[in-house]
């Protein structure tokens, strides 16, 4: 009898060897639909200033260029083109505008020659004394700061009232009938003296922001040195807040140069027109006169004027650094 067939165990299967394609059957994958957007969105997030700077920025600019241009009379229905007319009678000596011009300008330079130095110099005080550790710093720090954030209607009417030579309580506490606001040179005490109280804090916290980014190694390093306070404000303090010190006088100098509301308020240019000054002549030669183009000729003027003492200030400070 024959011996039975033993079955074959089946071999196992084997695994299916997987298919590589080829490098050009691969398929890149799909950038995002945000990246290819993304280009535009950084201009998205800048168009609502970009609209509001060209609406309230550059188109005030050429508007009032081309005002300038112009004999602009808002009463009249005819604007004649005049070209450079209106700058020149700036400067001719028989034109209508020329003798209360140069008055504006000469009573904006006193008031800047007399408050600029005084604005760079008290707030840089204020800012070393409270940079100082000593208790109620920050209390020393929110008063001097408190009046610059009144509006300068609020400034105006509060100090016409204090500085009044019959009712004013300055004078009362004086026992004196000094005439602040109606003679010079008390005009320009009051003006100067009123400016430098409710715009030094200001300054002060510039100054205060510079101090503390000047690393204290410095001084450490000066006072092993052997330097007294003397030689570390000289050699340390001061070249540390140079960059300040250019924002500041740069800043204020544009803003002595610009001054209405305290003269309009306080002064209202008195005695006679000594204390108007240029852009109290342009809003009372545009406005008060209705004659637009001469008071938009002498806003570019200013705005010249004001750009070559810039660069001439940027010039100064660059000098020094080297």
């Amino acid at each position: 009898m024959a011996a039975p067939l033993l079955a074959q165990p089946a071999e196992p299967a084997k695994p299916a060897r997987p298919t590589v394609t080829g490098a050009a059957d691969v398929k890149p994958p799909s950038r995002p639909a945000t990246s290819r957007h993304g280009r535009a969105t950084p201009y998205l997030f800048l168009l609502p200033y970009l609209v509001i700077f060209g609406v309230f920025g550059l188109l005030p600019v050429f508007l009032g260029i081309w005002l300038s241009l112009h004999q602009w009379d808002f009463q009249l229905p005819n604007k004649p083109f005049v070209g450079i007319d209106n700058y020149t009678e700036l400067f001719t000596s028989d034109s209508l505008v020329f003798e209360d011009w140069w008055e504006s300008v000469r009573a904006t330079a006193i008031f800047t020659v007399a408050s600029v130095p005084l604005l760079v110099v008290v707030p840089l005080g204020m800012a070393l004394l409270l940079n100082r550790s000593f208790p109620g710093r920050t209390f020393f720090r929110a008063v001097y700061f408190a009046p610059y954030v009144l509006g300068v209607a609020v400034i105006g009417l509060l100090w016409r009232f204090l500085l009044d030579a019959n009712l004013g309580f300055v004078n009362h506490l004086l026992g004196t009938d000094t005439p602040w606001v109606t003679a010079t040179p008390w005009a320009w005490v009051s003006l100067v003296g009123v400016t430098v109280w409710w715009t030094c804090g200001f300054n002060a916290v510039i100054y205060l922001a510079g101090l503390q980014d000047i690393p204290r190694e410095l001084y450490e390093a000066a006072t092993m040195d052997g330097a007294n306070a003397w030689d570390r404000f000289r050699n340390v303090t001061l070249p540390g807040l140079r960059p300040v010190l250019l924002f500041v006088v740069t800043t204020t100098i544009l803003a002595s140069a610009n001054m209405f509301g305290q003269s309009y308020l306080i002064t209202q240019g008195a005695p006679g027109d000594e204390t108007r000054t240029v852009v109290s002549y342009i809003v009372e030669r545009g406005l008060g006169q209705n004659d637009a183009g001469r008071a938009a000729a002498m806003s570019v003027t200013l705005t010249l004027m004001l750009i070559l003492v810039s660069l001439a200030n940027f010039r100064i400070f660059r000098y020094r650094e080297d």
